[in-house]
């Protein structure tokens, strides 16, 4: 597997230069002429052995060098040149700058040179330093010691009981152990492999257990000088608690094997196209649900009676194939002794629920408290502690196991959601990890040598090989050793698109007989948003949507998103209406909608924008947009960017909502019309659930949506704790563990006003609805949700026509009879084989008269007409006409009597 991993980043690597004659002696400077000195930037970039780029002032006479050694008085001296064709594309973000090459005589102490600090200086003639900065050696080290190094095993490895441990460290001066802990420890010499900058040591079996951490003495240029970090293994396996000590631990220890985990029988794997998935926080899931016996923690999902599993179990029997947990991994940000963990000091059922008390007294503890989504990764591939029953020792390997375990006896396949795009912290940061093993190099950096940071957070560089490597292995680690089925990548445009590849194959090359698991059905998307420093490849071909497409790995898709809710995520006035929250046919007063031409113009638009989801987001797909044009999926406009860019329907996943901001209810809440009934929101709902939910490709939900989920319109929750984030199974019940009094049944709306951090700016908008009583669903309201949606997944996922493999399939399938010029504002009529789906978003009954269907059987589709909504089963077909009628703010389905 490794092997294979190894020959496409290697590939990836700029050619290696010629062979260099024999290294000159060290050249240090004359006495008279001033030593190299320190800088607070890192402006040149040595990417490779012979070439350094600079932006510095051309200056006659001047020379130009790089300093090293502690005291700045060793030099390799620098001539004028050019990048070479495969240099620019190697470095694209480069191919301006002027290029100067390492003289030939001094390549050779390159790797000397880069165990201390590096400085670029221009001197003139006399030696007078004229411009210095610091070096960024990235490229460099790739290009010196990632030939070698890629194949390396990192972290613990064991063979015939003994452990060996690795780390990558190629400008580390020194790097040690330090075995056990307290009175216990003891340093334990590591060896340095020259060639590719490894660090080992070999140990009896007597280790297995023991708590260690390295001893790292290398130069750090955020502090500018050379210090020794004592640090944990960035391919730990294992952790003591608040991740003080990685932990030597043999994941294949059949110890840590729950009863029946080396024959665990998977569910059917479901093809990425078909896949109906569930977005699930793990403690969302079960803190306040009185009936689990572990609630917050891993353990949670093996309480089979729980309201949590029952509910799961109900949406995994109608067609729910997969999980995604919300991160897992060691989260920086979570204090994992439940005896540490703040909780807040106030009785929060008790105020208004358009009060700002509840948020105030929520954010007082909210940096201390067990409650983030996640996205602050400390190790990559270490379950993350506060979930475990105990976070010292293995409790977590084993609890994880026994998640997956249960959920896959569930019915439900687990997906993981990963974030290689960023650490929870950088430089000499007590919870920077890889920056202070190998500085500047996994994290990448501006052309000022900063840390970016686009992210939110310290962005790492997976362009860099022993970062691409560090993101494969890891995942192939996840699949093998905790047999997760799938994975979601976190702003996977941040990466590049050979780095996700490279995933990929190594997954694709695991096998039941090899691996215990069959890598090939392992699904994987992510986000492919393209923004920040990387955007339009400026550093690297990247893995967003369109660079995507036709990969077998899939991206979210916002443009039906966008259309279904209404505006953006980002809009000043949340009132911005959409397809399924009533522009146009059920306008609220919000001025930010616009004239009511305007809004006409607008809803028409995003109903082609629907359309285009509905066939997969496919770039290619043809159909009549409400102009009455023929387009492609490619010519019809999201904000300037193609509307369609998928190669086939696998390759978007559609959604109506996510745990990035604010819920699908909430999202209505602030857009239907203030008067609209508690019915009339939850069958909104339905609407814009099914778009995302009878789509081609894969779909989407956050957990909890189908019950009418609130977060108390809080756009962005990630560290809002368990009284806004908490999922209610059971409407009836206000829960446990959320800091409340109890009174707090139903869905979560009215919770107070959501943090003032995030929302603030939207008070103004929340409180009158916060404050309207009628915006609480009651049980019949959620209930009569989730048994609608259930009936859309039956039919979604029994009926192949939604399920199609190829564009070619969709055209020949998939059309809108009515699509045109008089196409109805708020209703769109889908067909799909033997199958007519009508879309009506409006608060009327809608007839849509198909003239080219006249006269052939159809009928209501058995689901529904058997199903939990008595409104849907008063939708009528008349057969002499080819009409369909359905009522306001409905989905209904029909066949053609099969």
């Amino acid at each position: 597997m490794r092997a294979a991993v190894t020959t496409v980043v290697a590939a990836a690597l700029c050619a290696v230069l010629a062979p260099a004659p024999a290294a000159a002696a060290p050249v240090p400077l004359p006495a008279s002429v001033p030593a190299s000195p320190r800088t607070a930037t890192s402006e040149a970039q040595w990417i490779d052995a012979g070439t350094v780029v600079w932006k510095v002032a051309a200056t006659p006479g001047a020379r130009l060098e790089l300093g090293y050694g502690d005291g700045g008085d060793e030099r390799l001296r620098l001539a004028p040149g050019h990048l070479t064709a495969a240099q620019a594309a190697r470095f694209p973000h480069l191919k301006e700058y002027p290029a100067f090459t390492v003289d030939v005589r001094d390549r050779a102490r390159a790797r000397t040179a880069l165990r201390g600090p590096v400085t670029a200086v221009q001197r003139a003639a006399d030696g007078t330093v004229l411009a210095a900065t610091g070096v960024q050696i990235s490229g460099v080290l790739d290009d010196l010691y990632s030939a070698r190094a890629i194949k390396a095993s990192l972290g613990p490895v064991f063979a015939g009981g003994r452990p060996t441990l690795s780390v990558w460290a190629p400008t580390a001066r020194t790097v040690s152990l330090e075995l056990g802990d307290g009175a216990e420890a003891r340093t334990v010499a590591m060896r340095r492999d020259d060639a590719s900058g490894v660090w080992s040591v070999r140990g009896p079996a007597s280790w297995a257990g023991e708590p260690y951490r390295y001893a790292v003495t290398v130069w750090a240029p955020s502090v500018g000088r050379t210090v020794t970090n004592q640090v944990t293994d960035p391919y730990s396996t294992a952790l003591t608690t608040d991740s003080a000590r990685s932990l030597l631990v043999d994941l294949a220890d059949p110890r840590l094997a729950p009863a029946g985990w080396s024959t665990l029988r998977k569910p059917a794997a479901v093809p990425l196209r078909d896949a109906q998935i569930q977005e699930l926080h793990i403690r969302d899931f079960s803190v306040a649900d009185r009936t689990s016996r572990h609630p917050g923690g891993y353990l949670a999902f093996t309480d089979t009676g729980s309201a949590g599993m029952r509910h799961l179990r109900t949406l995994a029997a109608s067609g729910t194939s997969y999980v995604h947990l919300l991160p897992a991994f060691d989260i920086g940000t979570i204090p994992e002794r439940k005896s540490e963990q703040a909780v807040p000091a106030c009785d929060l059922g008790v105020y208004a629920p358009d009060s700002q008390e509840q948020q105030a007294c929520v954010a007082r503890t909210a940096a201390r408290d067990a409650y983030n989504w996640g996205y602050d990764p400390l190790h990559y591939t270490v379950p993350e502690g506060s979930y475990a029953s105990d976070p010292e020792g293995t409790a977590r390997t084993v609890e994880f196991r026994r998640m997956v375990q249960s959920l896959n006896a569930t019915g439900l396949r687990t997906v993981m959601d990963v974030v290689y795009n960023h650490t929870v912290a950088s430089g000499q940061d007590e919870k920077s990890v890889l920056d202070r093993i190998v500085p500047g190099y996994y994290q990448r950096l501006l052309a000022d040598g900063t840390v970016a940071t686009s992210t939110c957070c310290a962005n790492t560089a997976p362009e860099n090989a022993m970062m691409g490597k560090l993101v494969v292995d890891s995942v192939v680690t996840w699949a093998k050793q905790y047999k997760v089925d799938g994975f979601r990548f976190d702003l996977m445009g941040h990466h590049p698109k050979a780095n996700i590849l490279a995933v990929r194959k190594a997954l694709d090359a695991l096998t039941p007989a090899k691996d215990g698991v069959d890598g090939r059905a392992i699904v994987l998307y992510g986000e492919g948003w393209n923004f920040g420093e990387i955007a339009d490849d400026a550093r690297f071909v990247q893995a967003t949507q369109h660079n995507m497409a036709g990969t077998g790995i899939a991206t979210f898709s916002d443009r039906a998103r966008d259309a279904v809710r209404g505006g953006s995520p980002f809009d000043a006035d949340p009132g911005v209406q959409g397809f399924a929250s009533g522009l146009y046919t059920d306008p609220n007063s919000s001025p930010a909608n616009g004239s009511r031409e305007e809004q006409r113009a607008r809803l028409l638009h995003y109903q082609d924008l629907v359309k285009v989801g509905l066939s997969g987001s496919l770039a290619g797909y043809r159909f009549t947009d409400t102009s009455g044009r023929t387009v492609r999926g490619a010519e019809v406009d999201y904000n300037g960017a193609p509307a369609g860019y998928a190669a086939t329907p696998e390759d978007a996943v559609a959604y109506a909502d996510a745990h990035d901001n604010e819920t699908l209810y909430d999202a209505l809440a602030f857009k239907l019309p203030p008067s609209t009934s508690a019915a009339d929101r939850s069958r909104m709902q339905v609407v814009a659930l099914a778009i995302a939910a009878l789509s081609q490709g894969p779909a989407l939900s956050q957990a909890g949506t189908d019950l009418l989920r609130s977060k108390s319109l809080d756009r962005n929750s990630y560290d809002s704790g368990d009284w806004f984030n908490a999922i209610h199974w059971d409407c009836r019940d206000g829960g446990s563990g959320s800091g409340g009094s109890g009174n707090v049944s139903g869905n979560g709306f009215g919770r107070g006003l959501p943090p003032a951090a995030d929302n603030a700016d939207k008070w103004p908008y929340a409180r009158p609805l916060l404050a309207n009583p009628a915006l609480k669903p009651g049980c019949s309201e959620i209930d009569g949700t989730s048994a609608a949606y259930r009936d859309l997944l039956r039919i979604r996922t029994t009926e192949p026509e939604f399920g199609l493999a190829s564009t070619a399939a969709v055209q020949s399938t998939l059309s809108f009879p009515l699509s045109g010029r008089d196409e109805t504002p708020g209703v769109i009529t889908m067909r799909l084989g033997d199958l007519v789906v009508v879309f009506n978003a409006t608060p009327s009954a809608r007839s849509q008269r198909v003239t080219e269907l006249a006269g052939r059987p159809y009928a209501l589709h058995r689901v529904q007409a058997r199903g939990a909504d008595r409104t849907v089963r008063s939708a009528a077909y008349e057969r002499a006409s080819g009409t369909f009628t359905v009522p306001a703010r409905t989905v209904a389905v029909f066949d053609a009597g099969r």
